[in-house]
């Protein structure tokens, strides 16, 4: 393939293939720190790039932020050469600049593309020829092509001739022990020939199976359709949830008795409210983009909708409850279970339970909560609470007038909760109708 590239391709495929390959990471969360390592596993030198100092300085002391990653992986990763700066000079130095910044959306469910717009210039005064840049971060179709390569060109730097550019969309689980960052097949997208055989030849040296598309565009709208499959058939269940608890019906029971069905059903579980990065936000990505186009999205926004209300729907179940044992949400002091958005890890970025924490605050209530994976409430854009996590034991569970039950970790003691709690909304079946002082949300 080298002699079908420029000279300063050529290159880059050179040091691809004898891996000496310099990889960039910018954006060190919960996407770029594990795709860092894994580079630095396979015997990579690899760079990560992060405006978060405090970040920088844990991860080149040996700690961790992430809880799944703990100290001894990133000791082994520096002792592999890995290295965090906050320095985006040495952008000059890498060969490959993988992008995994966040995507949110704006105060008006916009996209926000700015963490990756800010990347990309910060690098630019210090990128090369010979380079590859590959965007991980979801985003609209039409993205990479759109808002990456036009700055690159002003730089000078024309993919296809003298440098790559790819889009390859994240698609980590955190908290899924079965798949790691090499065990998910990669979908990747060149913006032409060259830049498709330059991305696949560096990610395959870290994942072990790829997935090549015709273009990034493909690339870009394959990571909304599986983020957009999840919040649709969610939204459709916990609509289902809301009719079913009307009706005085178990959903839990329904969805476990659907799911013998061995072919045409698939179970999703319904919860508070849609939580991490991908689901609540990406569908609204599809949507903006779509308007261009003259199309509403109507499926899609309905069951944003659905979801959105959620949170809300959970604090009517807490007032109604509070109101039949004759107390005031005003005045009651709740402990929420789980700030976390999915069980078992350390991960809270949209997660309902912070949602439902302001809701129930705004009614006058005193919150706290309790998680073995979050012992501080973090830092977050919208919401502040000046709080630590609760030890559970007996008698600080029967001091509360109610518990949430947001996130059902698997280390909670589940048989000491019900024992002891005045009163315990389950927002995630988990309990079920076990006990008089069980109310399903």
């Amino acid at each position: 393939m080298s002699s079908t590239l420029s000279p300063e391709l050529s290159a880059l495929q050179t040091k691809i293939d004898a891996r000496t390959a310099h990889i960039g990471i910018y954006g060190l969360g919960y996407v770029g720190l594990p795709l860092a390592l894994r580079f630095a596993e396979v015997g990579l030198k690899v760079t990560g790039f992060d405006i978060d100092s405090a970040k920088v300085q844990q991860l080149n002391a040996g700690g961790s932020y992430i809880e799944r990653l703990p100290p001894a992986v990133i000791q082994r990763a520096r002792s592999q050469g890995f290295e965090a700066t906050t320095d985006f000079s040495l952008s000059k130095e890498v060969d490959a600049i993988i992008i995994c910044v966040p995507t949110p959306l704006n105060r008006y469910r916009e996209p926000d593309l700015s963490y990756i717009i800010a990347t990309i210039e910060s690098a630019l005064p210090h990128m090369r020829a010979g380079q590859l840049v590959s965007l991980e971060s979801t985003t609209w179709p039409g993205t990479t092509e759109e808002v990456l390569a036009p700055r690159l060109r002003a730089r000078g730097l024309v993919h296809g001739e003298n440098c790559a550019l790819v889009f390859s969309p994240e698609r980590e689980d955190p908290g899924n022990p079965r798949y790691g960052t090499k065990d998910i097949p990669k979908v990747i997208g060149g913006c032409t020939p060259s830049c498709l055989a330059l991305g696949k030849a560096l990610y395959q040296r870290a994942i072990q199976t790829l997935v090549p598309v015709s273009s990034p565009r493909v690339a870009e709208m394959t990571k909304l359709l599986e983020n957009i499959h999840r919040a649709v058939n969610i939204g459709l269940v916990n609509e289902m949830k809301i009719v079913a608890d009307k009706m005085g019906i178990s959903i839990h029971e329904v969805i476990e008795a659907a799911a013998t069905k061995p072919f045409g059903f698939v179970p999703y579980k319904p919860g508070p409210g849609l939580g991490g990065h991908c689901i609540p936000i990406d569908p609204f990505y599809l949507t903006w983009k779509a308007r261009e186009y003259g199309i509403n999205t109507r499926f899609i926004e309905l069951a944003g909708e659905i979801n959105h209300y959620m949170p809300h729907w959970v604090v009517e179940k807490i007032t109604d409850a509070l109101n039949e044992r004759s107390k005031a949400i005003k005045g009651s002091r709740i402990l929420v279970l789980g700030l976390a958005y999915k069980k078992n890890i350390d991960d809270t970025r949209e997660s309902p339970a912070v949602e439902i924490m302001d809701l129930l605050q705004a009614k006058g209530a005193h919150i706290d909560y309790s998680d073995p994976h979050v012992p501080v409430f973090p830092r977050k854009r919208d919401y502040h609470f000046d709080l630590q996590s609760v030890t559970l034991t007996p008698e600080s569970i029967a001091s509360y007038d109610c518990l949430v039950l947001a996130t059902d970790h698997d280390g909670f003691d589940y048989q000491q909760l019900v024992q002891h709690a005045r009163l315990v909304v389950d927002t995630r079946g988990r309990l079920g109708q076990v006990a008089g002082n069980v109310v399903v949300a």
